[in-house]
This record gives C-alpha cells, structure tokens and sequence, in this order.
C-alpha cells in the first residue's frame, strides 16, 4: 500500500536552495493516483458496495496527511507558503472557498484537502517558534485520527464508556503530580486554558456565593479578583463572561522578571476591602506567556489563606515541567491551590486541543454546574450513573480530548515527558547563552530563563550608535514587525513578537517542539540578522 505519493509542488516550494533530505522510499515510491474525477461522495459507505473506493479514498487522504508529516520534518522546506488573506478568497491556482450548490468530485476533494495544507503554517516545523504550541507528535496525530472516527461525546457512560474511564485515569494522575491526595480532587477536559481558567472563576464564586447559580450577581456583593500585570487575558475575559467586570479584576504589579509581587497583592486586597468589595480570588501564574515567568506561589497561598481567598494557579504553559524532576521545583506550592489549569497542548506537545481544569474540591463541579437533562443524565439506568460526567460541566457536547494525550503518555511515558521537557528548556539556555555573545542583539532582561520563554531584540547597524532614548526605541520599535513581515514572505522561519509595558517590540521565542535542535536556533539568529541588516 503506497501513502507516499506526493512531490514538492504538493506542498509549496522549499524554503532554501538547498537539496531536500529524503529518504529514498519516500522519493521512489510515487505511484500515480487513483482517478477519483468521477466519484462523489455519495459512492463512499454507507453506500451499498462503496467499502472499495471508501478504502481507496482514505488511503489517498493518508498518503497526503503522510506526506505533509514528512515535509514538516524537512529543514529545507517552508514553515509557511504566506498569502495575503485577499489572494486566498479570490482563489489562486484552483483553491477556492465557495461553497458549492452541486456536489464535487471526490478529485476536486483531494486538491482542497493538499491545498489547504499547502497555503497553512507548518507548526510541526523545527523552525516554527511562533506559538507556546508547536511541534507534530505522531503518537498524538493517530490518536486524534482514532478520535475523530469514533465520533462520540464525553456526556454520558453510555456512548463514551471507554473514553470516560480514561478521562478518569488521566485526572487522577495529573492531580497526583500536582501533589493533591488520592482521595482529593475532580476535574475535566476542556477546550482550552481560557475556558479552563473560567471554570476556576466559576466555582471559585459557587463555592462562596452558591445562591448566585439561582439568584445571579444581583444577590451579591460587588466581587474583586486579582492577578499580575503579567497573567493572561483569558482571566479579565472570563470576569467579563460571568458579570464580574474587568473593572473588578485587580492587576496586581510584578518585579522586573515578570513575578507577582506578593507585597503588592497585600496592598491591593487591603486597598479593595476600604472601596467595599469583597475579594475572593488570586489567580498566579506558572508560566507568564511573554516572560515564562513562575509567581511565587508558596507566597501566595500563605495571604490567599489569611484571607480566606481561592487561589488558582494557571499553569497552562509552565504544568508540563511538573513532568521534570529538573524543573518541576518551579512550580513549588501549587499542591496549595483550590484548582489549577494545565494544558498539555503546550509543552507536554499534545495536539491541539487538550486542556485540563483540575479541582481540589471533589463535587464542587457537579454542584455549580448540574442541571440534570432528564433525557440524558436519567437515574435509572442500568450502571453507575457516576461515570455520567456530562452535568460537571458548562457544555453539553464535549469533544474527546483525552485519548491522544493517554496514548502519547502511554508511549513515551512520565519520563518520557520529563525528558522532552528538558530537552526545550536546554534549547532556551542554548539560545539565551548566543545572545549572550552576539553584540547585534540584547537580552530584554538579563536573568536566565526560568521556562522555555527568551525574549530579545535585534538592533540593526543602525541604530547600534544610537543612545538610549526616544527617538531609538520609537525606530526599535519598528524592527520586528518588520522583520516578521519579511520572514512570513519568505516562510523560512517564523517567530514571535510583541512590546510589554514601556517596553517596545521585541521577539519572544518560545521552544515546545522536542524536533528543534541547537541548528535551528542558530538559523534563527542568522535569518533574523539577514532579514534585518538593511533597517
């Protein structure tokens, strides 16, 4: 059975002149489609005899999933073939976004299917460093893979029994290496940190205020929540979804390398309670998203409990390096928290989506959240009713997002992790230490870095005589966007940039992808100077 049937031009030009490192089976093995002009989807199963070309379909779809796997782990071939988002909707080389009123060929299906990969972002790249998610972990395509044709709901027992009971398996575990007790703690999937965060809130306020579920924010006092300058968005969104207002969510000042300030969060506590409002919520972070920065968390929890607070830690990016026993001191004190969020999407290198709010109050979800749908969630059914999870949570369908990460933990296991973890963390110093040597960049702060996060600028010759002042930061300011725009047009790497506070842009390079070695990152830093050297 041949899946390696497409060339370069399948996928875009390469990035480099360079000749492509290809196995010979991968180059020799080409044989000519099979011709699905005149097949329709209405020929494939359940049609009556369509097993044959349903079979030959999906092996056609395989060979162009597989081919795409293999050129994402080229080094000469582009992290992205870029097009304006004009060019896509107008169409170019017969890719189109219409939808159309007849059915197309099962042909027609298989070009949308190359082309859509083709004008995409290879995230599998090693040189795509762009996101806190990266990197294509096969273990983990082929879960998702037997995910999406199983095709069922984590609702109830009764259609998820054997994806439920992994669920289960997968939160104990996560709530062991957090340090909760056996008999402690719940916890569910979710689609994404920022709904994983909301949970916190969530119940965090039910857990206080149980009447609001009835009564609403009305019957209660005006709420205050706190976290640091440096936490993610999702915690002022979230206090916006649940009608706490952003007006009530205070952002408490960090030090220089991005840690909350536990002092600070004192004063602001204090400084609530005098206007009126009632708090009752921290949100720390372990692993700030631009510095990768770890909040004192034992601190924390030493106010939150003399002030009777919830203390949630969002670890969506830094609870993979509870996986290392190099790192996991890091996240010290987070078996303290009432809940925690982790997202294995990030560096445990799970595909997205996989995110897991964890609970240390065990029936704190099932009260806040259950309605009880009598034509789902029936008491008399013929097993224990327990396993039906579905009233936990805000959703009522929820995608399995489970087994890809049991099938990767089972693979590689924990050590497995801590190694990969490991290896992104030395990629860092790796890159921390170059910058340290080259005069063309500077380090946005000098500390080595705590997480897989490296934050610097490029300065052009041109501004190298410069001195510290305006007029050089509003020009530095102008660098990295630049340099983005032209490493999109050339799609041979791709990298992050922002400003922060009063600081201007600079690149934030963040490593997740185990398939990233020291190389890449001195291209990295090549590219970037070659891009750049004319600013």
């Amino acid at each position: 059975m041949n899946f390696l049937k497409l060339s370069d031009r399948d996928f875009g030009e390469t990035a480099s002149t360079d000749k492509p490192k290809r196995s010979s089976e991968f180059s020799e093995r080409k044989l000519a489609p099979a011709d699905f002009s005149g097949i329709y989807s209405n020929d494939l199963l359940p049609a009556s005899g369509g097993e044959e070309m349903t079979r030959g379909f999906l092996q056609e779809l395989v060979g162009i999933l597989l081919g795409f796997i293999c050129k994402s782990n080229q080094r000469s071939s582009k992290v992205l073939d870029f097009h304006h988002p004009h060019q896509l909707k107008e169409g170019l080389e017969g890719f189109s976004l219409d939808l159309p009123v007849q059915p197309e060929t099962l042909e027609q299906l298989l070009v949308d299917c190359r082309d859509t990969l083709k004008y995409g972002v290879s995230t599998g790249h090693p040189r795509f460093f762009n996101q806190l998610s990266s990197g294509l972990d096969v273990i983990g395509v082929a879960g998702e893979w037997l995910t999406s044709t199983a095709n069922t709901n984590m609702f109830t027992y009764e259609v998820s029994p054997v994806f439920l009971l992994i669920e289960e398996a997968l939160l104990k575990k996560m709530r062991s290496i957090v340090g909760w007790a056996d008999d402690e703690g719940d916890g569910l999937f979710c689609p994404g940190g920022t709904i994983s965060n909301l949970y916190s809130i969530l119940l965090a306020r039910y857990h206080f205020y149980p009447e609001v579920k009835t009564r609403g924010m009305g019957a209660l006092p005006r709420l205050a929540m706190f976290t640091s300058e440096h936490s993610h968005y999702s915690i002022k969104k979230s206090a916006a979804v649940l009608g706490i207002g952003t007006e009530n969510v205070v952002v408490v000042k960090c030090d220089e390398r991005g840690k909350i300030i536990p002092a600070a969060l004192e004063t602001s506590i204090a400084t609530a309670k005098e206007k009126g409002l009632v708090p009752f919520y921290v949100n720390a972070t372990a692993g700030t998203t631009v510095y990768g920065a770890f909040d004192p968390l034992n601190a924390i929890a030493d106010i939150c409990d003399t002030h009777t607070l919830w203390m949630h830690v969002d670890a969506a990016w830094g609870g993979g390096l509870l996986m290392s026993d190099r790192h996991r001191m890091k996240l010290e004190g987070i078996e303290r928290a009432c809940s925690v969020t982790w997202n294995p999407h990030k560096m445990m290198g799970v595909p997205l989506q996989c995110s897991a709010i964890l609970v240390k109050k065990r029936g704190l979800l099932q009260e806040c959240n259950k309605l009880g749908a009598q034509y789902l969630f029936q008491t008399d059914k013929p097993y224990d009713v327990s396993y039906d999870t579905g009233d936990k949570s805000i959703q009522c369908g929820r995608h399995v997002d489970v087994f890809k990460l049991w099938l990767m933990w089972k693979a590689k296991g924990s050590d497995g992790f801590g190694s990969q973890v490991n290896k992104c963390l030395e990629n860092a110093e790796y890159l921390y230490d170059q910058l340290q040597k080259r005069t063309e960049f500077e380090l946005v702060f000098k500390n080595k870095p705590e997480h897989s996060n490296v934050c610097f600028w490029y300065i052009p010759p041109s501004l190298r005589s410069l001195p510290p002042g305006p007029d050089r930061d509003r020009r530095l300011h102008q660098v990295a966007p630049r340099i983005k725009g032209r490493m999109m047009e050339k799609g041979s790497v791709l990298i992050g940039y922002q400003p922060l506070g009063t600081k201007v842009n600079f690149f934030r390079c963040v490593f997740s992808n185990p398939a990233t070695q020291q190389e890449d990152i001195d291209f990295l830093l090549d590219e970037i100077c070659q891009l750049g050297a004319d600013l």
